[in-house]
């Protein structure tokens, strides 16, 4: 399921799914966050939460410590990203027009706040001289199991290369699966399929991926596309990058792969 907005997001937090509410299947609160200059955001949720910067200039302020932060692109930029345990208390406010995503789940473990940013995030390039680089993108992982095993969330995100494939080849898994979009320029446009459904994405668009259902991504040519990609962990089944490829489409995987046309 796509869900698209045209207009811009309200000050303060802007809600999307939540874990006892509306899509309750994703298995997470997930949401957006605006600021403006001096606006002020608390959050103390009695759940383990991310707040990711997408673009903009804020103040963290969590415990006895602060960081003043920036990030001008999203594209071109690691990602900055706090991750709290519950009821941990951490106030945003805004130094100038800023943009967050924030996910949430439940987790019990008790673990230090830890601000993400710079160097601190795995960047790779997927794709990269298969299949003619059709696929070829970027991946920043934030947060997995590898990075911070006591978490129960999933964060990161993928910079889809003007008319290249992502999400690729076609996959799936157990665990659902949110991802929340950007493009550069901000009048692009691009298309996810989930299942069998096809639904054009734009600025601001969001997929809800459920369990078990493929969900490859393209973007048109010309435009660069972003997004934020975000999965709970579930109490039967962490999220260790245990993607099941679609059996008619693992040939794709060979390293050697030939198609019809290739360089």
């Amino acid at each position: 399921m796509v869900v698209r907005r045209e207009k811009e997001y309200e000050y303060g937090y802007n809600p999307i799914t939540e874990l006892e509410g509306k899509h309750s299947e994703m298995k997470m609160d997930m949401g957006i966050i605006r600021v403006k200059e001096d606006y002020v955001y608390e959050n103390a949720e009695p759940k383990e939460r991310a707040i990711l910067l997408i673009n903009g200039n804020i103040k963290f302020q969590w415990d006895d410590k602060e960081a003043i932060v920036k990030r001008d692109s999203c594209f071109d930029e690691n990602p900055i990203c706090l991750h709290m345990p519950k009821d941990k208390k951490v106030i945003i406010t805004g130094l100038s027009e800023s943009e967050l995503c924030y996910e949430a789940v439940c987790n019990d473990n008790v673990f230090d706040t830890k601000l993400y940013e710079g160097e601190d995030c795995n960047s790779d390039v997927f794709g990269k001289d298969t299949l003619s680089n059709t696929s070829i993108r970027t991946v920043r992982t934030i947060i997995d199991d590898d990075i911070a095993p006591y978490s129960n969330l999933v964060i990161g995100e993928v910079i889809n290369h003007p008319g290249k494939w992502s999400s690729y080849p076609p996959h799936y898994h157990v665990q659902p699966e949110v991802y929340y979009y950007k493009f550069l320029p901000d009048s692009g446009f691009g298309f996810s399929l989930i299942g069998d459904e096809v639904s054009k994405v734009e600025n601001r668009s969001v997929s809800l991926v459920t369990s078990n259902v493929v969900h490859p991504q393209c973007s048109a040519p010309g435009y660069a596309m972003y997004y934020v990609w975000m999965i709970p962990h579930l109490k039967e089944k962490r999220w260790l990058k245990d993607r099941i490829f679609e059996d008619k489409h693992k040939w794709l995987c060979e390293k050697d792969a030939k198609i019809w046309y290739q360089k």
